[in-house]
Order: C-alpha cells, then structure tokens, then sequence
C-alpha cells in the first residue's frame, strides 16, 4: 500500500461555505465594546433596572454638621440684629425726651435768663378771692405777704439781712436804698400817711455779680397803693426818689408789652448812661394792695432780660 493510500483524504469545502469564509476575513472582525450601564446621579436606587430597591440612606455627618453651624451663625446675627434695633429704639426715644441744649451741637446759646425754681402761689384762706378779681375792690392780698417774695434763682447767695426779721422789713433798712437824707425823710411820712402796714422782702447777688433788692409795701386798698405809686414814686420820666450810686433815669419804653399785666401799673426804669462803676435798674408796681420795687445793680452794667425776666415773675406771684 502505498502512502498516498494511507493518508485520510481532506474533505473540500462546498461552495457555499467558501464564499461565507471570503465574506468576512479574520482581519476586520473586532470586539464590540459594550457601555456599563449608568444610572442618574439624582435616581433613587431602586430605579436602577435589574436591581432591588434599597432603603433610603442617612445623609452623611459632614452636612448635618454644616447646617448646625449655619443656623448657629444665623441665630447669632438675628440676636445682634435684635439687640441693635432696641438699642436704636431707646436712644431715639432718649434724644425725643431731650431738650435741645442738652444735645450735643443743638445747644443753642443762653438767652440770660436765670433759672428760677417753679413758682407756687401760697394758698388763699377758703372763700377769699385773689387780689386782682372783680369781687375784690380793695385788692386785698389775703395770702402771707412774705410768700409772695419772688424766691432767688439757682445758684445765686442770698442775703439773711434783706429779709429783715421773720420777713418783715423795717421801714429803716427800706429807706437806707436811698441816696440824699432829706428825701428819705420826706419818703418815710409818705409811707405812714398813706398808712404802710408792713414791707416783705429777699435779696440775693448771682455769680455774674448782678446785686438783686425785691420790697412789697401793703397798704389798706388798691386805691391807695395806686394813688401813692402814680402821684409820688414814680413818673414817666424817673422815679421820684433816687437810690444809691444813680441819679438820671430813663423809661424803659423796649420793656416787652405781654409783661404788663392787666390791672397792674408798671413803671420800669434804667440808669441812663453815662454812669459809674455800677448800672442800676429799678421798676415800680402796684398790684392790688401791694406796691413793688425791685432794684438791681451791677458793675459795668446791668443786663435787661434777667431784669425783665424777675419784674414779670414778681408781678405773675402778686396777681
């Protein structure tokens, strides 16, 4: 047998199959590389196909933690926020309640006036009606007189000698403000003709050096306080009896018109210039049964609003 015979003989493809085998050579067959599948970072687990649902998980420690503090932070700023608001509440109230010049660059300048305590009228007996009312007709002033003495302002010394004894002045002391002896003779028998009771008085000197002299005179009626004040103190031109340290007068014709009092007869006066070292001022009034006379001196001169401003609150006791 020969060895071509004993070789197993190798089957030839068919036609078909070697046209199958020519289609598609080794070189351009690849692996198809297949994407994983992906889920949406937002999906919940079980929405993912092919799996089971999950239980929804704690969120992580880290931002719990960072809500804490930020709410932390946040309450803090509603209480500063807070505390802010009331401090800028009570501080507008504060400067609502304020006067201007107690504010700091709002002050605005002292006019002169002097700072009097609050002025209380003594009370009446019941039934008595005040000096100035219709039913009175002889101005009869039934409270104390020595109550109705305009009070010295803050600040000022006053002088224990100008009220004389338990407030009653002697008519001596009164008649030691005047200048020329003589006329103080023919002032002390005006006063007892026309039938002086008693004088009432204070005295005080305010730190600019301003020497203030306050006597109310009583007599029996208005008319005959009227009668003594207008035909022998004073006039339109001076009063008639001088006092220390000045001799020629003018009326005070700036005095404010709302300070003249209905049924009070003022006659204010200034020491016309020139004069001395000191200036003097003097009014003159009669209220009721009382005549007033408030003198003030000062060297280098006397200034008119604490002058305006003392006649007028004498005048609001005595009405």
């Amino acid at each position: 047998m020969t060895e071509q015979t004993q070789r197993p003989a190798v089957e030839q493809p068919g036609p078909e199959e070697a046209v199958a085998h020519e289609a598609v050579p080794h070189e351009v067959v690849t692996h198809e590389t297949v994407a994983p599948e992906t889920v949406a970072p937002d999906a919940a687990p079980d929405a993912v196909p092919g799996r089971s649902p999950l239980p929804a998980l704690p969120p992580p420690p880290a931002a719990v933690r960072k809500d804490r503090r930020a709410l932390r932070a946040a309450l803090r700023w509603t209480a500063v926020a807070a505390v802010f608001c009331l401090v800028g509440a009570g501080t507008a109230y504060g400067i609502s309640r304020m006067e201007r010049t107690d504010l700091p660059g709002l002050a605005t300048a002292s006019d002169g006036r002097w700072d009097y305590p609050e002025l209380v009228r003594p009370p009446l007996p019941p039934g008595s009606p005040g000096p100035l009312e219709a039913g009175n007709h002889a101005g009869t002033h039934y409270a104390d007189l020595r109550a109705l003495v305009l009070p010295a302002p803050r600040g000022a010394t006053v002088e224990p000698g100008a009220r004389g004894t338990d407030g009653w002045v002697p008519v001596k002391d009164f008649l030691a403000d005047y200048a020329d002896v003589e006329k103080r003779r023919e002032l002390a028998q005006k006063l007892t003709d026309h039938g002086l009771r008693h004088i009432a008085g204070r005295g005080w000197t305010t730190p600019d050096g301003t020497r203030t002299t306050i006597r109310l005179l009583r007599f029996g009626t208005a008319a005959v306080s009227e009668t003594l004040l207008a035909g022998d103190l004073a006039n339109t031109g001076a009063p008639a009896y001088p006092v220390r340290g000045a001799e020629y007068y003018a009326l005070d014709e700036t005095f404010p018109p709302e300070a003249h009092m209905k049924g009070v007869t003022l006659f204010p006066y200034t020491e016309a210039e020139p004069y001395g070292a000191e200036q003097v001022r003097q009014a003159y009034f009669s209220a009721g049964d009382t005549i007033a006379v408030i003198t003030q001196t000062r060297e280098g001169g006397v200034d008119a609003v604490p002058f305006r401003q003392t006649v007028t609150l004498q005048t609001e006791l005595l009405s």
